[in-house]
């Protein structure tokens, strides 16, 4: 009779043996597994059976797997965050009711931020830089301008804070440059990464430098101290050109051929429409300046407001209603109403920029107020004519993006 007896013996170094599944649970992960794409490290924690035991990774290595879980999370977040709000502002609003410039500075950063991941480089921004009773040149025009560079100085900052993004702002001219230099130092000082310029910058021939010379002369445009002080050696990632007015808009073209070719350009409240409106005319630029180089700026934060009033048979005899052109990018181009409470609800969308006579159709039809189509009262009312030169003209366009 043989007896067969089994042995059990323990593994070189006198430890006792332990099972397949033992070895998985208690054998922290490899070293390279910090390494590693998350996927993989999960993999290897909850993986029901691994082929040998390993030994362990080094203290630095031991919590690597739990900080890429939790960096992964929060990056998720911050995506899935950022997602929400692209497709917020995709969908537009409703109803829209700033409770202050505050807020109308942080859409439109917000805007702007959108159409610079899409890659869009022509921008334009527009909303009224004060109360709709003192708005633009009809006021004083050191406020108009003031306002202007404040808002354009919060609108660099929001941007710093969400990208990161070294701006450039471009005065018209080295007198007004230097003039907010003196007025704005301290707001200009706590913006990281800010540097200022003017479209006099630009390189001239003796000709035009000659002139800027006497120029300088006569307004008494002596250097300041501070005139360098926002210089940087670092090129600027985006240009802001504010305060700018009809004839500085060939300037604005040169300049972004000289040191914005492949950096994105914002037209700042320079309310292009009324400046459109001056193309063409003796001592102004010619209207191909809209085409060639206007019409490839993209609207990303727009408002523009219009009062209107109608004429009815019955009392109260005359209706006064106001409205305004909105678009937040990336969202639609809408038509708003303004209530009673002074917010603004969307009465109209088009994936197109509506014409400042589409939009007052759009009013008079939520209103009740339009007259039948086709009609003698509605020609009347409308005239031979309901758009622009620069509205109407589709072929001679470089590009639509103005429209879009």
């Amino acid at each position: 009779c043989v007896v067969w007896t089994r042995f059990s013996f323990p593994p070189r170094g006198g430890t006792p043996a332990t099972t397949r599944a033992e070895q998985t649970t208690a054998s922290p992960p490899p070293p390279h597994a910090a390494m590693a794409p998350l996927s993989t490290a999960v993999r290897l924690l909850r993986s029901p059976a691994a082929p040998r035991a390993v030994p362990h990774p080094p203290a630095r290595l031991a919590g690597a797997p739990a900080r890429v879980r939790r960096r992964r999370s929060l990056r998720l977040r911050a995506e899935a965050a950022k997602e929400a709000e692209v497709g917020e502002l995709r969908a537009g609003v409703s109803v829209y009711k700033p409770r202050s410039y505050e807020v109308l500075v942080s859409d439109a950063a917000r805007s702007l931020a959108a159409a610079i991941d899409d890659g869009r480089t022509r921008l334009e921004i527009e909303f009224p830089p004060l109360p709709s009773s003192i708005s633009s040149y009809k006021g004083s025009s050191d406020e108009f301008i003031d306002a202007n560079v404040q808002l354009a100085l919060a609108v660099v900052r929001d941007l710093k804070k969400l990208k990161g993004t070294r701006s450039c702002i471009v005065f018209p001219d080295q007198p007004e440059k230097r003039r907010a230099s003196q007025i704005f130092k301290t707001a200009i000082d706590q913006i990281e990464g800010i540097s200022i310029s003017s479209l006099d910058d630009l390189p001239t021939g003796p000709v035009d430098t000659f002139f800027k010379s006497i120029r300088s002369t006569l307004d008494f445009d002596f250097a300041d101290d501070n005139e360098d002080q926002w210089k940087s050696d670092e090129p600027p990632s985006l240009y802001i050109f504010i305060n700018s007015s009809t004839g500085d808009l060939s300037s604005i073209e040169k300049y972004v051929d000289q040191f914005a070719a492949s950096v994105p350009a914002v037209l700042f409240n320079l309310e292009l429409d009324t400046l459109r409106s001056d193309l063409g005319l003796l001592g102004f630029p010619p209207k191909d300046l809209h085409y060639r180089f206007l019409s490839q700026f993209t609207p990303v934060f727009y408002i523009r407001q219009r009062d209107y009033s109608k004429t009815i048979a019955v009392t109260p005899y005359i209706v006064n209603y106001s409205g305004a052109v909105f678009r937040q990018y990336p969202g639609p181009w809408q038509v708003m109403l303004k209530q009673g409470d002074g917010s603004y609800a969307c009465v109209a969308e088009s994936a197109s920029r509506f014409t400042l006579g589409q939009a007052k159709d759009e009013l008079l039809r939520v209103l009740g107020l339009q007259e039948e189509v086709g009609s003698q009262l509605e020609f009347l009312r409308r005239g031979y004519k309901n758009a622009t030169w620069w509205e109407e003209n589709f072929d001679q366009e470089k590009s639509p993006a103005w429209r879009t």
